[in-house]
C-alpha cells in the first residue's frame, strides 16, 4: 500500500502568505476601474446618450483614488502588491512610489476635463464609434504604465494606451484622420518594437524584468552590453516621448482627430515616454545614463529650437498646439540630462505642468475655432470682443505656455536653467531661455491676432456676444485655475517633484517596498 505521508512545502518561499492591507488595494485599483467601466460602456453601446453619464464620474473616481493613492504613498513611501500571491521577482508586481502616483493623479484630472469638454465635443456618431470605452482603455493604459513595478507589464501597457489611442485617433474616419493615424502608427509601431527588443534583450542579460530587482543586478553589470541596452531603451522612449530626430510624426497627426483627442494626446501620452524613460534610465541604469546624458543634452537642445522655430512658422492653430508639446519634451529632456536632484525636480514638475496645460491649450484652440469657424491665424480675430471672460482666460494659459510669471510654467523652467548651469551646461541653459523667448512671441502672436484684432473681412459676429457653453469653457477654467494656482503657490508641487527625483536616484525605499530588507532572494 502506497504512503499517504508527504513533505510539507513551505510555501512562505514563493507565496506572500498574510492577505495584503486594504490600502494596498489602491495600487492596482485605478486600472482594474478604467478597464470595468470600458467593458460596462461597451455592453451600453446601445444607449450611447448614456456613455458620458458613466464616463464622467467614472473619471471622476479615478481623480479620487489617484489622490488617495498618492496620500499614501507621501505618508508610507512606496507601496507594493504582487499578483496572484507570488512573491517578486516571480509574480509581476505593482510597484508605486511618488512619481508614479503624482503623474498618475495629474493625467487623471486632464482625463476628466477632456472627459467633461467630450459631451460637447463628441456627437452621437462619435459616441456609437466608441469614443468613451477607448477613453476608458487610454485611461487604463496611462494608469497602468505609471503604476507598474515589471518593466514586461510597462510594455504591455504602453500596448493597451496604443491601441485605444489608434481608435480615437480615427474616429469619425475622414481622410485627414486616416492620413495622420498612419503616420502616428508607423513610428508609434517602429517605438514599440524597439521597445519590446530592449525588454528582451534586458531578460536574456538579467533574467528578470522586476524594476526592483534589474536595480539591483545592474549595479553588478557594466559594459558594452548595457550601453547598447541603454541606446534602445532611449531611441524607444524618444519615439514615444516625440524627441528629435522622431519627432515629425506628432505635429503631422495630432492635428486630425477631434479637438477632446488632441487634447488627450497632447497632454498624456508623450509624457508617459518621458515616464519611461526617467524610470529606467535614472532609476535602472544610472552608469548608463551618465554615459548617454550628453547625447540627451543634445537631442533636448535640438528639439526645444526646432520646436520653437516650428511655433513661429505655423499658421494651424492645431499644429502651433502640436509643437507647444515638442517644446516641452525638450525641457524634460533637458532636466533628464543633468542628472542632478535639481534637474529631475524639474523635469518632473514640466511633465505636472505640461500635462495640464497642454490639455487646456487644445481645449482652448477648439473653442477658440468654435467662436470663429476656422483654425487658422489669417481667418480666426475679434475673439475678446465676443467672449471676453474666454479671452482672459486664455491669455493667462497663453502666459502659463510660455513660462512667465505668475503661473506654473514659470518653476520648472527656473529649476532646469538653473540645474543646467550648476552642471556647466551653459549651452543647455542657452537653450532652454532662447526657445522659450521664442515660444513667447509665437504665443503673443496667437493672441494679438486671434483676439486683440477685429475679425477679418468685417465677419458679421464680431461683436456679437455668445453664449457660455460650460461643457467646454468650464474644462479650460478649471485646468487654467490648477496652473494658476501651482504658479502662485508653488510650494506643494516642489516638495513632491523633488521626493519624486530622490525617489528615482535613491530606490531604497522603492526596493524596500518589492524585497524585504532590500535583498531578493
Amino acid at each position: 500500500m502506497a504512503s499517504t505521508t508527504s513533505t510539507p512545502v513551505d510555501l512562505s518561499l514563493a507565496f506572500v502568505m498574510t492577505p495584503p492591507p486594504l490600502g494596498d488595494w489602491l495600487v492596482i485599483l485605478p486600472p482594474a476601474l478604467m478597464i470595468g467601466l470600458g467593458a460596462v460602456l461597451m455592453m451600453m453601446r446601445h444607449s450611447v446618450r448614456l456613455h458620458g453619464v458613466v464616463a464622467v464620474p467614472g473619471l471622476a473616481l479615478l481623480v479620487l483614488l489617484d489622490a488617495a493613492l498618492l496620500w499614501k504613498v507621501s505618508v508610507e513611501g512606496p507601496v507594493t502588491m504582487v499578483m496572484g500571491r507570488w512573491l517578486p521577482p516571480f509574480g509581476i508586481a505593482f510597484t508605486v512610489d511618488v512619481f508614479g502616483a503624482l503623474m498618475a493623479l495629474v493625467s487623471a484630472i486632464a482625463a476628466l476635463a477632456a472627459g467633461i469638454a467630450a459631451l460637447s465635443d463628441i456627437s452621437e456618431t462619435g459616441r456609437r464609434y466608441g469614443f468613451f470605452p477607448f477613453l476608458m482603455l487610454l485611461m487604463a493604459g496611462v494608469s497602468g504604465a505609471f503604476l507598474t513595478g515589471d518593466l514586461f507589464n510597462l510594455y504591455v501597457w504602453f500596448e493597451v494606451l496604443l491601441i485605444s489611442s489608434f481608435g480615437l485617433l480615427i474616429l469619425g474616419s475622414e481622410r485627414e484622420q486616416i492620413d495622420g493615424a498612419l503616420k502616428y502608427a508607423i513610428l508609434n509601431l517602429l517605438g514599440t518594437t524597439f521597445f519590446l527588443i530592449a525588454v528582451g534583450y534586458t531578460y536574456a542579460i538579467f533574467g528578470t524584468l522586476n524594476m526592483a530587482d534589474l536595480t539591483l543586478r545592474a549595479r553588478d553589470i557594466s559594459g558594452a552590453p548595457l550601453m547598447t541596452l541603454g541606446g534602445l531603451f532611449i531611441l524607444a522612449f524618444a519615439m514615444k516621448a516625440a524627441a528629435f530626430p522622431v519627432n515629425f510624426w506628432l505635429p503631422a497627426s495630432y492635428h486630425t482627430p477631434r479637438i477632446t483627442v488632441s487634447a488627450l494626446f497632447g497632454g498624456l501620452l508623450t509624457k508617459v515616454g518621458i515616464y519611461a524613460l526617467m524610470r529606467v534610465m535614472i532609476m535602472l541604469f544610472p552608469v548608463q545614463h551618465e554615459e548617454w546624458s550628453l547625447v540627451i543634452g543634445i537631442l533636448a537642445l535640438v528639439t526645444m529650437v526646432l520646436a520653437s522655430l516650428g511655433m513661429l512658422a505655423q499658421n494651424d492653430l492645431r499644429r502651433l498646439a502640436g509643437y507647444a508639446v515638442i517644446l516641452g519634451i525638450g525641457n524634460m529632456l533637458a532636466g533628464i540630462a543633468t542628472g542632478t536632484v535639481a534637474g529631475l525636480s524639474g523635469a518632473v514638475l514640466y511633465a505636472l505642468h505640461s500635462i495640464l496645460a497642454m490639455t487646456a491649450l487644445y481645449l482652448v484652440v477648439g473653442r477658440a475655432a468654435a467662436l470663429s469657424g476656422h483654425f487658422t491665424l489669417q481667418s480666426i480675430g475679434g475673439i475678446y470682443r465676443r467672449a471676453p471672460a474666454f479671452a482672459f482666460v486664455s491669455l493667462a494659459l497663453l502666459l502659463a505656455v510660455a513660462g512667465l510669471p505668475p503661473f506654473s510654467g514659470l518653476w520648472p523652467k527656473i529649476m532646469l536653467v538653473k540645474a543646467s548651469i550648476d552642471i556647466g551646461a551653459w549651452w543647455l541653459a542657452a537653450g532652454i531661455l532662447v526657445s522659450g523667448f521664442l515660444s513667447t512671441i509665437a504665443l503673443g502672436r496667437v493672441f494679438l491676432l486671434t483676439y486683440w484684432r477685429p475679425a477679418p473681412g468685417g465677419d458679421v459676429h464680431d461683436g456679437a456676444a455668445v453664449r457660455t457653453d460650460w461643457t467646454s469653457f468650464g474644462p479650460i477654467l478649471g485646468l487654467t485655475a490648477i496652473v494658476t494656482l501651482f504658479g502662485l503657490f508653488p510650494e506643494w508641487p516642489l516638495v513632491l517633484s523633488q521626493a519624486a527625483a530622490i525617489g528615482l536616484m535613491e530606490p531604497a525605499a522603492y526596493i524596500g517596498s518589492v524585497f524585504q530588507g532590500g535583498v531578493a532572494p
